[in-house]
């Protein structure tokens, strides 16, 4: 994909992903498809070229690892933060706080201070890394909510915010 292109498909899973978090959703009762979009981001970033610079293959290997512990940081984080509950049908539902919203845009800060911090040392991250560190943190977001979700054992009603 151009560079372009990676932009927009990042701006527009992330743009997506934290708007849909402040409306409550149903989360899955199997468990199943929580990794999908993960790995289609996964996916989409190691078919791409140049992931490490090339010129400096080791700092850039220790950047896109900070990225991904950043990113799996900041899900299980985000996921930390958001309310779970079980319905009157029996079905776990979860909507984000917004101490979910500040815990994902302190990530999204991290990640930027990263990108800085790799143009001051001459080291070019790509669309790639970043790309997998959202998919990093939607991993870590997706599952540990799950994980949540399958310890909650007596219903009870979500609290009312003012």
């Amino acid at each position: 994909m151009s560079g372009l292109l990676n932009i927009v498909v990042i701006a527009a899973v992330v743009i997506w992903v934290f708007a849909r978090q402040f409306k409550a959703q149903r989360v899955a009762a199997d468990g199943r498809r929580w990794w999908l979009l993960p790995a289609v981001l996964v996916f989409l970033a190691l078919r791409q070229p140049g992931l490490l610079d090339a010129e400096h293959p080791a700092v850039s290997a220790a950047l896109l690892s900070a990225e991904l512990l950043t990113g799996l940081a900041c899900g299980a984080g985000w996921a930390w933060t958001m309310r779970i509950w079980t319905g009157a049908d029996g079905a776990v539902w979860t909507k984000g706080s917004w101490a979910a919203a500040g815990v994902w845009l302190g990530g999204m800060a991290v990640r930027g201070g990263l990108a800085v911090f790799a143009g001051g040392l001459g080291v070019h991250l790509g669309g790639a890394a970043l790309m997998l560190g959202v998919a990093a943190m939607l991993l870590a977001r997706s599952g540990v909510t799950v994980w949540r979700s399958r310890g909650i054992q007596q219903p009870y009603r979500v609290p009312v915010a003012g």
